[in-house]
């Protein structure tokens, strides 16, 4: 038996004695094999050193190293940078030239023409029956993928620029999987998924040069797009949809601080689904460009939401939504803002946006420590 301090630890080692946290909690086992993964976490709960079975360096089996998008053909040393863009230009490349994608992008453009046609109706009068092709159609987009498979796709979707129907499809989507992660029944998805696809139904109301305005809005002209959540509530009225499809046209934008509009209502005064809308809507907000800014990466949104603080949404959706988000990207390669790229391999439940990261050298890096605050990820690869 010998003790190694944990950056000397090697995946294939085997665990001695028990290693425990500062609290009694387990860790290892002794006789557990270490994986990057294991060490990873050692690494976050700053644990010193480890107990490990004498063993040949040359007898250490190897974790089999994460498959790279595309090795260099190259033996030599490429420019790291070069590298880095090479890798992401390669990933985005491939995600969209594989057959999965183009079924996805070929079926998310039948349900923005049928959804285009579906409000136009409904604002013409139409009722709720002119809702069930539609819904079916987005049903069968969600189905069958997995959610890291729905949110890579969507975040490739993004350079449709209308301002309403995209932007619906997504919510409906998006707020789908916050159903199915909160184990909703199938009835209750479907209404779900038609309130994420009609809660923006009201900006057919609002003038075309204030909609597509590229820059910020004066403040005359958010006052008036405000005014869309009760313009979406009088086009849904009396035209037999449930009534949680309509309260998420009217609510969200509302906030449970009492800070939203356009009523300034508080937790306790929203409906559930409007809840789940609300999240969604504020993420495909800020994964989606805009003039006066870049789209951001799952983490960074998260991040986002922890500092505009939790408390404007309703705890059991923002906490269940943000777990699964950085849950769903654990594994996935990541660039930083130092330019390095690497592999989340842990995720900090505590700090959710500041995962831990293994560099491609192979160093283990805990965004979390004070040390690297200055530290984080800038983009999914």
């Amino acid at each position: 038996m010998q003790t190694l301090t944990v950056d000397k630890l090697k995946a294939g080692m085997v665990v001695a004695e028990p290693v425990l946290t500062k609290r009694g909690q387990t860790i290892s086992k002794a006789g557990e094999e270490l994986t990057n993964q294991l060490i990873a976490k050692l690494t976050f709960y700053k644990i010193e050193s480890v107990s490990v079975e004498d063993i040949e360096e040359e007898e250490v089996a190897a974790e089999p190293a994460p498959a790279e998008e595309k090795p260099a053909k190259s033996p030599a040393k490429p420019q790291k940078s070069e590298s880095r863009v090479s890798d992401q230009i390669t990933y985005t490349q491939r995600l969209k030239a594989s057959p999965a994608f183009k079924k996805f992008q070929s079926d998310y453009a039948i349900n923005i023409a049928y959804l285009q046609e579906t409000l136009k109706k409904i604002a013409d009068g139409g009722d709720s029956s002119c809702t069930d092709d539609l819904l079916n159609k987005c049903e069968a987009l969600f189905k069958s993928k997995t959610a890291l498979e729905l949110f890579d796709m969507l975040s490739n979707m993004r350079n449709l620029e209308d301002p309403i129907y995209s932007h619906s499809l997504n919510v409906a989507l998006i707020s789908r999987a916050i159903g199915k992660w909160l184990k909703l029944p199938k009835d209750d998805l479907n209404t779900l998924t038609l309130a994420g696809l009609l809660h923006d139904i009201g900006k057919l109301k609002i003038p075309e040069d204030i909609l597509n305005k590229p820059d910020r809005y004066t403040d005359a002209e958010f006052d008036v797009m405000k005014t869309h959540p009760l313009e979406g509530k009088k086009m849904l009225n009396g035209k037999g949809f449930d009534s949680r499809i309509s309260a998420a046209a009217l609510q969200h934008h509302e906030r449970a601080d009492g800070s939203g509009y356009p009523r300034g209502l508080f937790d306790d005064e929203m409906d559930d689904f409007s809840c789940i809308v609300a999240i969604a809507d504020v993420y495909d907000a800020m994964t989606s460009a805009r003039a006066h800014r870049d789209p951001l990466c799952s983490f960074q949104v998260i991040s986002e939401f922890e500092k505009e603080g939790l408390q404007k949404y309703r705890t059991q959706y923002i906490l269940t939504f943000l777990e699964r988000i950085a849950n769903t990207y654990n594994n996935s390669r990541v660039i930083l803002n130092n330019a390095k790229t690497g592999r989340v391999v842990y995720i900090n439940k505590s700090n959710l946006s500041r995962p831990v990261i293994q560099l491609d050298n192979g160093e283990i890096i805990n965004l979390a420590d004070s040390v690297n605050n200055k530290l984080f990820i800038k983009s999914i690869l």
